[in-house]
């Protein structure tokens, strides 16, 4: 079980800091306007797709660790949620990643004692 939680926080720093760009960081937070829009163009809110896609990054990762797409899905769901409320000011940055390796943690709890 060792091996599954290095996997889960190894990919877990890899989706959230190596693969997450600029652009994503700040385009999944609604409270923020993107600085890339040209001159004239009409603002149109993409952070739904910025957060989802980034959410979908990491539920691929644990699936892909685990093998399990339950898993892989909760993953995608608690990781929107859970950036979502960072981007809301509801919780800090170390909250935040406190509850994302809370997640990975109760996964492999999961694995040895329910399945």
């Amino acid at each position: 079980m060792l091996l599954l939680i290095f996997k889960l926080l190894f990919g877990h720093a890899i989706a959230d800091f190596a693969m997450q760009s600029d652009a994503m960081s700040k385009g999944k937070n609604r409270n923020k306007k993107p600085d890339y829009i040209p001159a004239g163009q009409k603002f149109i809110a993409c952070w739904p797709y910025w957060l989802t896609s980034h959410a979908l990054i990491h539920g691929g990762v644990v699936f892909l660790a685990t093998g399990m797409l339950s898993l892989g899905i909760a993953e995608t769901i608690l990781h929107w949620l859970i950036d979502f409320i960072k981007c809301e000011n509801w919780t800090n940055p170390h909250q935040d990643q406190a509850l994302h390796m809370l997640c990975k943690v109760f996964y492999v709890i999961i694995i040895i004692f329910i399945i």
